[in-house]
């Protein structure tokens, strides 16, 4: 019960690594404040981590607008007091391509910088407060392994480069927080079995005429564990890092790859 009695935002909470990480705040018994785009996501995810209702609470919220990340925040302290700890999973991470593919004025790739970067800046600054007055916290981000080393199956260059602003962002944020006792780190999954993950596996192997395994033997032959991690395991990994257990860890990137990337 690693977040008893504590207060959790999650923002990006949706049908994968988001309702992980809620439903891994509330197991371990804290209070999960769920932010996300869709409403209708939001809803299901509550309805399933929480079915009693009153260890959650959610908000429509764009983290590209400071007042909706605003109203997720107050919405927290209305409803819960406070706020613990924030985890932000909230991110574009669609945009597929290199330099090469990006359009003439560079509009995909500001829209990754807005959503990856200063959307998780945004919601941070909109927690401050709250985490000030609670004498101290969390900021939890979510980064990529492809913002430290390339893969080579899939290109996410705009990705990668928003995500590694975000690592860079951490450690002088951990050095400006820290006064307050709040803590800055970055979960690092590399290859994660989750939605996103199964459906580039279904399609590469669909495309190449091969089984399924086929395609994931490929992913884990260079791991030195013999399976992928889990959104699960990544949603451990945070919860881990917003609780007390982790109260002399700052300006931290935790690898979460089944050893494919050793640092």
């Amino acid at each position: 019960m690693l977040l008893q009695g504590k207060t959790v935002v999650v923002s990006g909470v949706g049908p994968g690594l988001g309702q992980r990480i809620a439903a891994a705040v509330v197991r371990d018994g804290g209070r999960a404040v769920l932010g996300a785009r869709t409403e209708a996501n939001l809803a299901s995810a509550a309805r399933e981590i929480d079915p009693e209702g009153g260890r959650t609470a959610y908000r429509r919220t764009d983290i590209t607008d400071q007042t909706q990340c605003n109203a997720l925040v107050a919405l927290a302290v209305e409803t819960f007091g406070g706020i613990d700890a924030v985890v932000h999973v909230a991110a574009l991470d669609t945009l597929l391509g290199g330099l090469a593919d990006a359009d003439e004025d560079f509009a995909d790739w500001r829209q990754a910088v807005d959503v990856n970067l200063l959307g998780t800046l945004r919601m941070t600054r909109a927690c401050l407060p709250a985490l000030k007055k609670a004498g101290g916290g969390a900021v939890v981000f979510i980064g990529t392994q492809s913002a430290v080393a390339a893969p080579t199956q899939v290109r996410q260059t705009a990705y990668a480069a928003s995500k590694g602003a975000l690592t860079s962002a951490m450690y002088s944020l951990a050095h400006e927080l820290g006064p307050d006792r709040i803590r800055v780190n970055t979960v690092v999954p590399g290859w994660m079995w989750g939605p996103p993950v199964q459906a580039y596996v279904r399609y590469a192997a669909q495309a190449e005429g091969v089984p399924e395994s086929a395609v994931l033997d490929r992913l884990t032959e260079r791991m030195a564990l013999p399976a992928l991690a889990t959104d699960g395991d990544v949603a451990d990994a945070a919860v881990f890092l917003a609780s007390d257990r982790a109260r002399a860890i700052t300006g931290q990137s935790l690898l979460v790859n089944a050893g494919e990337l050793m640092r």
